[in-house]
């Protein structure tokens, strides 16, 4: 009869109003951040953007075609003196010049230069892929941390939310042991003064839960007062195995990723230095028309047009030694690559032992504390009884419900930190996975 009045009081007084909001799950929450965050979309158009320049013409494979045209205009006073000595003058002499055509130009060998600058927009294209993945992963992490810290709190509100029918029944218990003469006033003020602690202590708790919301709602860009609640079981992956998880990061992770995509680009990039080394031949090619008119001279008129080709032919002889300086940059480029990667590597290795090991401590004291949890509870119920019934005072009952909250409150905080430690290390491998 107890247990049913409890869950009666508690379901009417404090769970009725959270069933008119909407539930929100881990899974909706990230497809609504990866479609509304901000990140999200600047990594994606970054990624569009290197999409845009992997073309052949960005690289300077294909030929350019120009349009052109020409037109100059004087008017002078000019004077002219011939072989004869026969002396011309004109003012006001107009003469005119128009040229228009077509020409194209194409680089068919520039030491296959073209061919590394297109290889490294390839390479570029694929790193910003991995950089919309690592930005994803961030923002995945973010959301889920956020909605369990959330779950955490809201059950330690349920918990407050049981105490505070916990001290009610006590403060009416009290008041009918005072009636009869078997109590105190001392008492009953006591027991109010724990009610009103509890109660106070819920006003704190609604607090960091509706401020956590608003961080959550500001993480899915939507209307930071949006009503939700949280689906409150705590699902942990308990099968990790830290080998396992090294050798997928070792090929997932996107920090190794982007660093190795960096070492085939700065080896490119040495490709397209050494290119400077071969000649470049170009041809050329182009049909014109000129048209040109002078008041004064042998010839006043004339038109032309007609087809031009040909083929030019370059190569650097001698540049300051500067095309010896760039090879050399460009190789400690690749050797502070290869440096990043071995630091990188030894890092993921690090931060994943850790995490490997706050995992498997978190697990345990979760399991250690849903004993302690259980015993606490059956505690609360036998000092109930005993309370009633006059056989302990008001401060052991108070003690007693007191081990049963903080007991609460460990279990969840234990809970929450073993969920952390896995998201943590499924971070840190490039993949992570949601439930619900």
């Amino acid at each position: 009869m107890r247990t049913t009045f409890f869950i009666t009081l508690f379901l009417s007084i404090f769970c009725f109003p959270v069933f008119c909001q909407p539930t929100l799950s881990i899974r909706e929450a990230v497809e609504i951040a990866l479609k509304n965050n901000y990140d999200v979309k600047l990594s994606a158009n970054a990624v569009a953007i290197a999409k845009e320049n992997l073309t052949y013409g960005n690289a300077g494979m294909f030929p350019i075609v120009t349009g052109n045209f020409n037109q100059t205009n004087n008017r002078q006073n000019s004077t002219q003196t011939q072989q004869n000595g026969e002396v011309r003058s004109l003012d006001n002499a107009k003469n005119n010049n128009m040229t228009y055509g077509v020409s194209l130009g194409w680089t068919i060998f520039d030491g296959l230069g073209m061919f590394s600058r297109y290889d490294t927009f390839k390479e570029l294209h694929k790193q910003g892929e991995v950089a919309l993945k690592s930005t994803i992963l961030q923002r995945v992490s973010d959301v889920i941390t956020t909605y369990y810290y959330i779950v955490e709190q809201q059950n330690l509100l349920a918990a407050i939310d049981s105490s505070i029918v916990i001290s009610k029944e006590r403060l009416k218990t009290a008041e009918n042991r005072f009636t009869i003469g078997k109590a105190s006033r001392l008492e009953v003020l006591n027991v109010q003064v724990n009610l009103n602690a509890d109660e106070s202590r819920r006003l704190r708790q609604m607090e960091t839960i509706a401020n956590l919301k608003t961080t959550l709602n500001s993480l899915l860009v939507r209307e930071l007062n949006t009503p939700f609640v949280v689906i409150n079981e705590v699902l942990i992956d308990e099968g990790l195995v830290l080998e396992n998880l090294l050798e997928q990061a070792s090929h997932h992770n996107p920090d190794l990723l982007f660093i190795s995509m960096s070492k085939r680009i700065a080896e490119l990039d040495l490709k397209t230095v050494k290119a400077n080394r071969y000649p470049t031949v170009r041809l050329n090619a182009g049909y014109n028309f000129s048209e040109s008119e002078s008041s004064l001279g042998f010839v006043a008129k004339s038109n032309s047009r007609g087809l031009n080709y040909g083929v030019t032919a370059s190569v650097n002889i001698f540049d300051g030694f500067n095309q010896r300086r760039n090879e050399r940059i460009a190789k400690l480029r690749i050797e502070n690559v290869n440096l990043q990667m071995e630091q990188q590597a030894v890092f993921i290795e690090s931060a994943m032992t850790q995490a490997y090991q706050s995992y498997l401590t978190n697990i345990a004291l979760s399991q250690m504390e849903e004993k302690n949890e259980a015993i606490a509870r059956q505690n609360m119920n036998i000092t109930m009884d005993k309370f009633k019934i006059g056989s302990i005072s008001a401060v052991e009952f108070r003690d007693a419900q007191e081990n049963y909250l903080n007991s609460i409150i460990r279990l969840n905080a234990a809970k929450l930190q073993a969920k952390l430690s896995e998201l943590q290390l499924k971070e840190l491998v490039g993949q992570i996975d949601f439930y619900q």
